[in-house]
This record gives C-alpha cells, structure tokens and sequence, in this order.
C-alpha cells in the first residue's frame, strides 16, 4: 500500500479537526468543505474503495454519518439536511483512495451558496466548527 493521508490521520501522524470517534469509525472536517461542518467519516482499517470495505464496516460508517446528521441539524450550524456521499472509484471522482463517506450539511434555498461552495471549497473557523459539532455528539454533561 502506498502512503494514505486518511490512515496517518486514523494513526494520529497526520492531524485532523476530529468530530468523532469509535472503534472502529473516525469523523473530522473536510480540509476543503462544501459548507461548514462536511466531515468525512473513515474506517480505520484502511480499504480503498467499497468492494474492500466490509458490509458490517460499511454499515458502521452509515450509522456514524446518522451522528453526525443529527449533530449537524440540531448545532447551530442548524442544518436542514443531510448529504450522504460516497465516491467509489477515479471515474467518481474518489481522489483519496481510503473508503469514506461524505457528510455535507444543506439548509433550504442553498443552492447558489452551495455551488459557491464547490467552487470555493473553505471554512474560515475549522476549529470553532468541530468544537460545535463534537459538543453536540457528546450531548449534555452530567
């Protein structure tokens, strides 16, 4: 295998804005987001593209972006909803060859903001968004 970014990230070699952490699953922030709050979620064990990725792997990835769906719609980055995406393959435009699932937070009307976005592709406060989004995933502390 020759060097992947997203298992340095996964190792702790290559950092990342972390929003989220199992097992078996890890979430940060895009470095190029479409809007504020796209993470990309991974499995840890390195599997380049879906026929690699295990359906129980698979599956975990699906139940992390549901976390983090819900984080982003009740954060106040106040998401309205939820795109899941999986780029399988360089003809899908796959450019990290790490299995990983996009979740990008979409609110009513922002379809110019979100072409701007595709474009533009930056989140002036990585920091402060991941702070928001794992405050939400951590829920109320007692």
């Amino acid at each position: 295998m020759t060097e992947c970014i997203f298992c340095a990230i996964a190792d702790g070699s290559s950092p990342a804005h972390i929003v989220y952490e199992d097992t078996d699953i890890l979430g940060f922030l895009d470095i190029r987001p479409v809007r504020p709050g796209h993470t990309l979620l991974i499995p840890k064990k390195h599997a380049a593209d879906l026929a690699e990725l295990s359906p129980e792997l698979g599956g975990k990835l699906f139940v992390a972006g549901q976390s983090i769906a819900a984080a982003l719609r009740a954060s106040s980055i106040a998401a309205d909803g939820v795109n899941l995406l999986v780029n399988d393959g360089r003809a899908a435009f796959q450019s990290v060859f790490h299995s990983h699932l996009h979740v990008v937070p979409r609110h009513h009307g922002d379809k110019l903001t979100l072409a701007r976005g595709l474009l533009t592709r930056r989140d002036n406060d990585m920091p402060a968004t991941a702070a928001i989004l794992r405050a939400q995933l951590e829920g109320p502390r007692r």
